[in-house]
Parts: structure tokens; C-alpha cells; sequence
């Protein structure tokens, strides 16, 4: 049968492994937010080089919301057509 140390151990030993756990858990979502928002600086860049006529802030965020839904690759394919037009 188990002692009373045995037992006290047992719990500090959990203890240290939830703490290491949440460390674990914390760093993956930082990991998981840096690569959602990996093609910031990119953009930022290339928008910084272009000029741009006035926009309204609904319509920058239907953009921004595209790029964050579809992913660059496929925003630029359609923009690339629009600019057959």
C-alpha cells in the first residue's frame, strides 16, 4: 500500500507535469499565431512600394479577410485576372 510521502510525490510530480504541459500548450499557439500571420511583413513591404487610391475600411478588410481565408496565392491569382480586365 501506498504512504502518505509516496503520495505527496506523486502529486508534486503531477504538478510539475501540468506546469510543463501549459508551457507546452502556450508556445504552440504562439507558434500557430506567428505562422497565421507570416506574410505580414511581406505584404506591408509591397504595399509600401505601390501607391494606392482611397479605400473605404470595409473594403480593405474584405481584402485582408480574403488573404486571411484563401491565402495569398490564391487572393493574387484572382486579382491577377481582375487586372485582365
Amino acid at each position: 500500500m501506498a504512504k502518505a510521502a509516496d503520495l505527496e510525490a506523486i502529486k508534486q510530480e503531477r504538478v510539475k507535469a501540468e506546469a510543463a504541459l501549459a508551457a507546452i500548450i502556450q508556445r504552440e499557439k504562439d507558434a500557430e499565431a506567428a505562422v497565421r500571420d507570416a506574410g505580414r511583413p511581406v505584404l506591408i513591404a509591397a504595399l509600401e512600394r505601390i501607391k494606392i487610391a482611397a479605400m473605404d475600411r470595409p473594403d480593405a478588410k474584405a481584402i485582408a479577410d480574403a488573404i486571411a481565408k484563401h491565402g495569398g496565392a490564391k487572393v493574387a491569382a484572382a486579382v491577377r485576372n481582375l487586372a485582365l480586365d
